[in-house]
Order: C-alpha cells, then sequence, then structure tokens
C-alpha cells in the first residue's frame, strides 16, 4: 500500500540532487532568481486560465524553489526549511489575534504599520506598477488617509482626466509614428497621465477589485475582439493594415454586438 508524499520527501530528493546532479550542485540563490520569477508567472497563467492540471504542475514547480532555496540556506548554516515553516506559522498567528490569542481583530495594514518606518518599507523595487500603486494605496488606507467611499475616488478620477485633457488640448499634433518627443510638455503629460492611472487603480480598490486583474480581464477581452475583427477582416478581403478607421470601427462594433 501506497503512503502520501510530503514535504520530508521532497526535502530528501532535493538535498539528493544537491549531491548527485551536477546542474543542481552548481546553483545558487542568484542563479535561481529568474526561474522563481518564471515560474512564479506560469503558476499565475495556469490560475488565470483554470487549468488544474497545469496549476498543480506549477504549483510543484514553485514548491521546488522554496525547497532549492531552504537547502542552499541549511547548507551555509543560515537557516533550515523548518525555520522557515515554523517564521510562517508565527507570522500567520500574529496576523490573527483574535484566532491564536487574546488579541483584538484588526485590519492587518494597520498592524503592520505600527512595525513600519515608512510606507514604502518592504515593499520589492521591482513590483509591478499597477501592483505597487495598489499596496501603496494600501498601507495608506491602513493608518486612515483614505476615502469612506467610492465616491471620492470616483471624483478624483474625473478631477485628473480633466487636467489631463487640459494639458493634452495645448499638445501640438503628430503624426503617428512619429518619434517620441521628450520634452518639458510631454513631461507635464506624462505626470498627469500617471495621476490619472493612480486615481483608476483607487477607484478599483474601492471597489474591492484588483487593478491588476482588473487589466488583465480588460486585455484578454480586448486581444479576443480584435482577433474577431482580424478574422473578419480576412473573410471579406480587408487589409487591416490598410483599412481606415471607419471599417475597422464597423468590424468592432459586429465583433462587439456578436
Amino acid at each position: 500500500m501506497s503512503r502520501d508524499v510530503g514535504l520530508d520527501d521532497t526535502l530528501e530528493l532535493m538535498r539528493d540532487l544537491r549531491k548527485r546532479c551536477d546542474w543542481d550542485a552548481a546553483q545558487t540563490h542568484e542563479t535561481l532568481r529568474p526561474y522563481l520569477i518564471e515560474e512564479a508567472h506560469e503558476l499565475d497563467e495556469a490560475i488565470q486560465t483554470e487549468n488544474d492540471p497545469l496549476m498543480r504542475e506549477e504549483l510543484g514547480d514553485v514548491l521546488l524553489q522554496v525547497l532549492f532555496h531552504s537547502v542552499l540556506a541549511e547548507e551555509r548554516g543560515a537557516f533550515t526549511f523548518s525555520d522557515v515553516a515554523s517564521a510562517l506559522i508565527t507570522k500567520m498567528k500574529g496576523r490573527h489575534p483574535h484566532l491564536y490569542g487574546e488579541g483584538a481583530k484588526e485590519p492587518w495594514e494597520r498592524m503592520k504599520s505600527k512595525r513600519r518606518e515608512s510606507l514604502a518599507d518592504g515593499l520589492p523595487v521591482a513590483l509591478p506598477s499597477l501592483h505597487r500603486a495598489q499596496r501603496l494605496q494600501d498601507r495608506a488606507a491602513g493608518v486612515g488617509f483614505d476615502w469612506p467611499d467610492w465616491r471620492g475616488a470616483a471624483d478624483k478620477v474625473s478631477e485628473e482626466l480633466e487636467e489631463a485633457r487640459e494639458l493634452l488640448e495645448e499638445l501640438p499634433e503628430r503624426p503617428i509614428g512619429a518619434a517620441p518627443v521628450h520634452d518639458e510638455a510631454h513631461e507635464r503629460i506624462a505626470e498627469e497621465l500617471g495621476d490619472l492611472l493612480f486615481a483608476c487603480v483607487n477607484l478599483c480598490r474601492k471597489a474591492h477589485v484588483h487593478a491588476s486583474l482588473a487589466l488583465d480581464r480588460a486585455n484578454v477581452k480586448f486581444q479576443h475582439r480584435f482577433e474577431q475583427v482580424e478574422r473578419l477582416a480576412r473573410e471579406r478581403g480587408i487589409v487591416v493594415g490598410q483599412a481606415s478607421l471607419a471599417e475597422l470601427d464597423a468590424l468592432w462594433d459586429e465583433v462587439k454586438s456578436s
């Protein structure tokens, strides 16, 4: 009768690979960094596509990275996988003092703010921009700097859009495909459009929607619809790159209504 495979088995496998596989033996924390990022993206895609078999496989690949780094640290005498697990348990119990102690239930961001020296303390520099914006806003909200509801955030979007429109009206018309310009006017509009994007992220947050996930859905929807436009264009002998905007708009409306 077979037994369930556990973390001890995977740890022993990783230690064995470090001893007997040339590639595994040559790896360091630094050389593994690209693989960790890649595996996280592959798992994210499996979740997004709701592919359970692939998700199971990619979770294993992410776990491999955790085990690999833990064994490397163990070899250096820095810490062990047991230390990693213990720290995780301590952290999770600390996040839920009302469940694992005598403490009162308290928002996590407010709890964390008591241990931070600044708003961005601990946020990875390389965090994707949309995610970083939402996390910064989460943290600010955790200490009370927040709109009471989505209406304030929506009004801010309108305000930032109007400010951006005023600057856009001042920009000279430039042909499509022209070389990018980096003058003072474009620096100003870049700043205003950044403020507009930041305000849109805040509106998403107040609606309990993660901005990066919302944009993922918009990207998928746009790609699907435009691919349908391209398909219709081929069927009707229309060359997309040579078609007029009116022709493409008509195809787009047809796809949207189907």
